[in-house]
């Protein structure tokens, strides 16, 4: 029945399962060169525009323009997988962000801030791109496994950023033999990830996910059966469930960045190492994504709602903690980044599945893409007043204030819970 098939697609369709196990481990693949790329930026982008700049003020301004350059990327990246799939969107977005690494790293060898400025926000491609892998992994996977299979793709992140931070003095110390200055190390590890990533996709993720996935409900439409998971576009519920998923992601975007981007400056200030914040830092990255598993389970098994809440209230407890914590203790400092990257994760996944519900094959993509826009947005954002605000206030405001403003999820998904 098979041999009816076109000649592009032959056996696909009938076994798309297949397809998607092999998506995945491709994607898995990917995702863990990506993240050791996309740590350079979090743990050392502060602290080299502090020493290019010679001031606190502007410590945020390199979160703000990666996180503003993702933003660009993630619309790219979207419509380059609406048009032709998944693969070449991602390939281009992770070599995009290799290109941004060069950058910097050129920047801090001729200590040019403006260069440095405009390498990051090329650089930022690869944040983007990590995140839009997500998507690519619930492409194939049934409606109540979708929450699974974006978390198969999330914790395969963690690997490389956790590895990735806990680099940075090692990273140093080689980039200081190859002539290139010291908080400049991290980014050579970044640029040979990211284009390793690029290579990994390129090459094996085939076939195409989204691509597939299309033709797998164009065969299932013109079926007898109709198909059961049936799309809601146009629907009420389609509309509301963008707007929530959107700003469920949004808001823990913009509180996790904001209070990362500045606890290794502020764990500068108070006399820790760098390799003290690439620790924070790392276990920050690893509770971002290790739980992944785990949160994707609870997404399909007790709702998308009850997670996205669970996001503000835990997001809400890293603040406490971290506005609390003595300057001098780096447990109590991890144990608060650890819970920020816990808050982050519930709401990237139940937001994710969310969207991913509510949105049709057709428009999926794109749909992604501007999503994703706002979240960069946000976290430029929070990047940007982050900076800002310390240097006004305390880091211990920032994260309080940032812990508060989190709990905004909480009547929002009640909002929708009761409409439904």
């Amino acid at each position: 029945m098979t041999n009816a098939a076109p000649a592009a697609t032959p056996g696909l369709i009938s076994d798309p399962v297949h397809a998607q196990r092999r998506i995945l481990r491709v994607l898995v693949a990917s995702q863990i060169l990506s993240g050791a790329g996309l740590a350079a930026g979090v743990t050392v982008g502060a602290l080299l525009a502090q020493d290019m700049l010679g001031t606190t003020s502007l410590a945020g301004l390199p979160s703000a323009l990666f996180t503003a350059g993702s933003a660009l990327t993630a619309v790219t990246v979207g419509r380059i997988s609406q048009a032709r799939g998944r693969r070449p969107g991602l390939a281009t977005g992770y070599l995009t962000g290799a290109i941004g690494s060069v950058g910097v790293i050129t920047a801090a060898v001729l200590d040019n801030p403006v260069l440095l400025f405009i390498a990051l926000f090329v650089y930022g491609a690869g944040t983007a791109t990590n995140l839009q892998a997500r998507y690519a992994g619930a492409d194939l996977a049934p409606p109540g496994h979708r929450a699974r299979a974006v978390s198969t793709v999330l914790v395969a992140t963690t690997l490389g950023g956790v590895a990735g931070p806990n680099l940075a003095a090692p990273a140093g110390t080689l980039a200081e033999h190859l002539g290139i200055p010291h908080l400049a190390g991290l980014f050579v590890i970044s640029g040979a990830a990211y284009a390793l990533a690029a290579l990994v996709l390129a090459l094996w993720l085939r076939p195409d996910p989204l691509l597939l996935a299309r033709t797998v409900a164009r065969a299932r439409e013109s079926g007898p059966a109709a198909n059961p998971a049936a799309d809601t576009a146009g629907t009420g519920e389609s509309r509301g469930g963008v707007v929530l998923g959107a700003l469920v992601m949004i808001l823990t975007q913009l509180v996790m960045v904001a209070i990362m981007t500045m606890t290794p400056v502020h764990m500068h200030d108070h006399g820790h190492s760098t390799a003290a914040s690439g620790l924070v830092i790392g276990i920050h990255i690893g509770a971002m994504y290790l739980p992944s598993p785990l949160t994707g389970w609870l997404v399909d098994r007790y709702g998308r709602m009850k997670i996205a809440a669970a996001s503000g209230v835990t997001l809400l407890a890293a603040g406490i903690l971290a506005a609390a914590a003595p300057s001098g203790s780096v447990a109590l400092l991890a144990l608060a980044l650890a819970l920020l990257g816990l808050g982050w994760n519930f709401g990237l996944v139940s937001g994710t599945s969310i969207i991913t519900d509510t949105v049709p094959l057709a428009t999926r993509a794109k749909t992604q893409g501007l999503v994703d826009v706002s979240i960069a947005v946000a976290g430029a954002t929070g990047g940007m007043a982050s900076g800002i605000m310390v240097a006004a206030t305390s880091y211990p405001t920032l994260a309080l204030t940032g812990g508060i403003l989190s709990l905004a999820l909480l009547p929002a998904v009640a909002a929708t819970a009761y409409q439904r």
